[in-house]
């Protein structure tokens, strides 16, 4: 009896070492998020560039070959110059580019740099239109002779060749003609002098800049310089679109739009402008087809001269 217990006793254990363990859950497989390479605030692409064809054009690696906006073409005699530049910041590294024309970009390095502002303050290239911060590059590069402005370009391409002025030898037969010709004795009439009054300067100065633009839509920065002689304490600039654009979102001022004529109005900390110095604000805004940049603007109600 005992024995026929003791076998039953093995068999049941044998069974329940054979008995599969019921299988546990299988886990979904976890879907990672990859990373977008543009930047939905500015419109901008990540890229790396291929080639550096000149000092302001190169070719993505895509294949694309683009002009970096703002940018003048390279001096002749600081070609070579304004190449190894752009290598030495551009060539097998990353970019942001983000389109301002067809074949021409707004780029800024890996960092934020902006290149053509980085290219003309180091006096490697000159602006297409010296206005606001690429003015003062403009200004700070001639003024300490870097790159271009030094010799042996000092700013130009090429220096003006020198005339030499040359005589001719009079003959004899003309120096008696002359001997035998009676004097004539004029009289000098005394100069007319003509005054005019030169209207007075406008009292101030404003910039507009493009910073980049995307497929309907663009950002923009406008500086103000008060260039009278007096402080402005509270301002409203206003200035009108020719392309129907529209103001979305503005910093450093608060805007109002009808119709095309835009007005933005100063923001607390920022009503004072001291002589000769400056106040400014950006923009976000929408656009269809051309952008027209404004060439008119009034500050307070006056006038400004554009820069």
């Amino acid at each position: 009896m005992f024995r026929k217990s003791l076998s039953f006793l093995v068999v049941l254990l044998a069974c329940a070492c054979t008995t599969e363990s019921p299988s546990r859950p299988v886990s979904a497989p976890v879907q990672l998020q990859v990373p977008t390479l543009i930047n939905d605030s500015r419109g901008e692409v990540s890229a790396t560039v291929r080639a550096v064809v000149d000092g302001r054009t190169i070719e993505l690696d895509g294949g694309e070959r683009v002009q970096i906006s703002l940018l003048a073409q390279p001096a002749d005699c600081w070609a070579a110059g304004a190449r190894t530049f752009a290598e030495k910041w551009l060539l097998a590294k990353q970019v942001r580019v983000s389109a301002m024309t067809p074949g021409e970009v707004n780029l800024r390095l890996d960092d934020g740099t902006d290149y053509a502002l980085l290219a003309v303050k180091e006096g490697v290239l000159r602006a297409q239109d010296a206005a606001g911060s690429l003015a003062e590059a403009e200004l700070a590069a001639a003024r300490d002779d870097r790159g271009l402005w030094g010799a042996p370009c000092n700013g130009m391409d090429a220096t003006p060749s020198s005339s030499v002025a040359t005589t001719t030898p009079t003959s004899q037969a003309q120096q008696q003609a002359e001997s035998s010709t009676p004097a004539v004795t004029t009289t000098q009439q005394p100069p007319v002098v003509v005054t005019t009054t030169q209207p007075p300067a406008p009292p101030c100065a404003v910039s507009y800049r493009l910073d980049s633009q995307w497929q309907g839509g663009f950002q923009a920065q406008v500086t103000i310089r008060n260039t009278g002689r007096t402080p402005v304490n509270g301002w409203s600039l206003r200035w009108t679109f020719a392309d129907g654009q529209t103001v979305r979102d503005m910093w450093n001022a608060s805007a109002s739009q009808r119709g095309s004529a835009v007005t933005a109005t100063a923001n607390n900390h920022n009503q004072t402008i001291q002589p000769g110095g400056e106040a400014s604000l950006g923009f976000l805004g929408s656009v269809r087809g051309r952008n027209t940049p404004p060439d008119a603007f009034t500050l307070n109600g006056q006038a400004c001269s554009t820069i």
